[in-house]
């Protein structure tokens, strides 16, 4: 397939995001004004349409007039995140012989499919039999992975589809391939729960499947005990690994199920079925011959597909895609369900979207509503339905703070978030009750990778001299021959101070215990940046910070200044957090999340905690297995790693947006305050 120019008669076709880049050459839309006039084509030109849809037969018509070849393009078998019609597709077929699943005609596919391996490439294709499965990716990898409801015993799994679909008439098949499909797994199977895969719009009545109706009405009257519809929205990997057979007709779940290497019985002729790897109702075309698994597997998955990666907006091979996918699927399944967020400002609402992907969101205003609407002191919710709030809000059953990395800039000044916590338990910062980070570090057992990944996050944070907010400058030169000790200003009304300080509740308290442990040391005191910055107000009597410090300073990067004091003390900064990952000895006046560990010297112990854990743990825990990271550019999830590199980025470029409604904001917090 050479081919330098493409042209389509079809709009949505030419409007698919990064076809062009797929592809491998621009895609020249054709007005309907142009179809009938003299163009300029290359020798090497074609006609792109998009599978057997009805608008290919137009494509086929102009093509025959023009005299030009046809390609046909069709979704990839590792489509995307979402649906169809939610989520261009990250990978595409292109077929200059026929489209893979119309089994009356020969194409590329089968083609390549017959093509012997090399042993690398043999290999490469046993490979990604293990990874398909370690990472659970399908198609779509929207579904959630719940539990499959009333099977108790083994099963064989049964796939409808719904007519009218293409691919059933394409793959040589009709209504009555599918009553053949379920008697046979009624019989081959006499000791198993024949489960029936619907899709969803057949059970809620908005389209009709072909095991559905009166074609097999006296099949499910007859073995009514051993037949169940299933018709929630399960992530196929659920389904597949614990089937002990597959049934299908042309459904790309025989694909996968083969990929999950089971059982398959086909009653069509999809692209997959008459090369020995299945068990066929329907004799096989002349033109295919038995192969190996790796052979179809590395056709239909590494040389007929090609593929785009959407972080890093270029095409890639199907082990990156097949990684991303299941990165960001982990990432969503973490918190799904129904949930009610009150009270999000306006800004944090799009970026809790974000966020919670997996989740079913909706926003409510409580002074906008009555209570006993959304209370469920007064109200109870239906079990699946969850309350979330920002911060540490006593009801909610969710709580949503900063992460510990969070951004190029100050949260109050409106600047969007890299990192967000969710938790289920508590919330890190309150030290008078659990939270899921606190659960994590008492229960977890952290595997080598866990920790070499920490080591390397905390060498590449300190390389990169970064931290919370990333601001300041490199100016302050320490004292020489003394010894120095940062304490950093928090801002005294945050709930940090108190819900994880039992005893001292200001900046000026902490400073004069500071300064009564350590009469001869250098004490530097930097204020809060919210507080610097006039974003937040400053503590009681923070303006006489100097009778316990040596100096105050401002404006100074944080990761620069832990890299020429002796040590910090603090009631619950994060700054104690960042001292620990450079070394540096702290001490902590309150119960901030890194103190019961064995990591820091704890005036006021904490009760619960207690064991003793590493620093990369710590870091395993906090930076890896408890915050989410969603990349402000496109919305996807980030690994921490991904994180500090786009943070690094950032600092080398900063952003000139939105400075004047920082500027507006800032004033209005000030006008506010007096």
């Amino acid at each position: 397939m050479n081919f330098s120019q493409f042209l389509t008669i079809s709009p949505a076709l030419s409007s698919i995001a990064h076809l062009s880049e797929l592809i491998g050459q621009p895609i020249r839309y054709l007005s309907p004004m142009r179809r009938y006039v003299s163009l300029n084509l290359s020798s090497r030109a074609a006609v792109v349409a998009w599978g057997n849809k009805p608008s290919s037969l137009k494509a086929k018509r102009f093509a025959e007039r023009r005299q030009l070849p046809v390609v046909r393009l069709e979704d990839g078998f590792l489509r995307s995140l979402l649906l169809g019609h939610q989520s261009p597709p990250l990978s595409i077929v292109i077929d200059d012989v026929g489209i893979y699943y119309d089994a009356a005609r020969p194409s590329r596919l089968e083609q390549l499919i017959t093509q012997p391996l090399s042993e690398a490439q043999k290999r490469r294709a046993q490979e990604l039999l293990k990874q398909w499965q370690t990472l659970r990716v399908s198609k779509y990898n929207h579904s959630i992975e719940k539990t499959i409801p009333a099977i108790d015993k083994p099963f064989v799994l049964v796939v409808d589809q719904t007519k009218g679909d293409a691919s059933v008439r394409d793959g040589l098949a009709d209504e009555s391939c599918f009553r053949r499909m379920l008697d046979s797994a009624l019989t081959l199977y006499p000791n198993h729960q024949v489960v029936i895969k619907t899709h969803p719009d057949v059970f809620a009545g908005k389209k009709s499947g072909y095991l559905t109706g009166q074609a097999a009405a006296d099949l499910f009257k007859a073995h009514s005990d051993r037949i169940a519809l299933l018709a929630d929205d399960i992530h196929p990997p659920k389904l597949l690994e614990n089937a002990s057979a597959v049934f299908c007709v042309t459904s790309q779940m025989g694909f996968e199920a083969l990929l999950w290497e089971k059982v398959v019985h086909t009653f069509g002729m999809p692209f997959y079925a008459g090369w020995g790897v299945t068990i066929d109702d329907l004799p096989a075309p002349d033109r295919r011959k038995p192969v190996t698994i790796e052979q179809l597997v590395y056709a239909a998955l590494i040389s007929y597909p090609r593929y785009w990666h959407p972080e890093w907006q270029r095409s890639c091979q199907v082990e990156d895609l097949m990684a991303w996918l299941a990165f960001q699927r982990q990432q969503s399944q973490r918190i799904v369900g129904d949930i009610t967020a009150i009270d999000m400002p306006r800004w944090k609402k799009p970026v809790l979207v974000d966020f919670l992907k997996g989740a079913k969101l909706e926003f409510v205003c409580q002074h906008k509503k009555h209570i006993p609407l959304i209370d469920k002191a007064y109200k109870p919710l239906p079990a699946s339905q969850r309350i979330l709030r920002w911060g540490n809000a006593k009801s909610a059953d969710l709580r949503v703070e900063d992460g510990f990395i969070r951004s190029v800039g100050l949260g109050a000044d409106l600047i969007r978030p890299v990192s967000w916590v969710v938790d289920d338990l508590g919330i890190y910062y309150d030290a008078s009750r659990p939270s899921r980070l606190e659960r994590v570090l008492i229960e977890t057992r952290f595997s080598e990778c866990d920790l070499q990944r920490a080591k390397a996050i905390m060498s590449r944070l300190v390389e990169l001299k970064l931290s919370k907010y990333n601001i300041g400058d490199s100016a302050w030169q320490p004292p020489q021959g003394q010894r120095v000790i940062l304490v950093p200003g928090q801002v005294e009304s945050d709930a940090s101070i108190r819900f994880g300080s039992p005893e001292l509740k200001s900046n000026l308290s902490l400073l004069q215990a500071v300064r009564e442990n350590n009469p001869h040391a250098f004490i530097v005191y930097k204020p809060h940046p919210d507080v610097q910055a006039g974003l937040r107000l400053q503590g009681q009597d923070e303006q006489t910070a100097e009778q316990f410090a040596n100096e105050v300073i401002g404006n100074v990067d944080m990761a620069y200044l832990l890299d020429h004091v002796d040590e910090v003390h603090t009631l619950t900064s994060l700054t104690g957090f960042e001292a620990l990952l450079r070394g540096v000895p702290v001490t902590c006046y309150g119960q901030p999340f890194y103190s019961g560990w064995g990591l820091t010297e704890d005036i006021y112990p904490h009760e619960r905690r207690g064991m003793q854990r590493t620093l990369p743990e710590l870091v395993a825990a906090t930076l890896i297995y408890y915050p989410f990271y969603v990349s402000p550019d496109t919305g996807y999830y980030l690994t921490p790693e991904q994180t500090i590199g786009w943070m690094h980025e950032q600092r080398q470029r900063p952003s000139k947006k939105n400075h004047l409604s920082q500027w507006l904001f800032r004033q209005w917090l000030k006008l506010r305050r007096h």
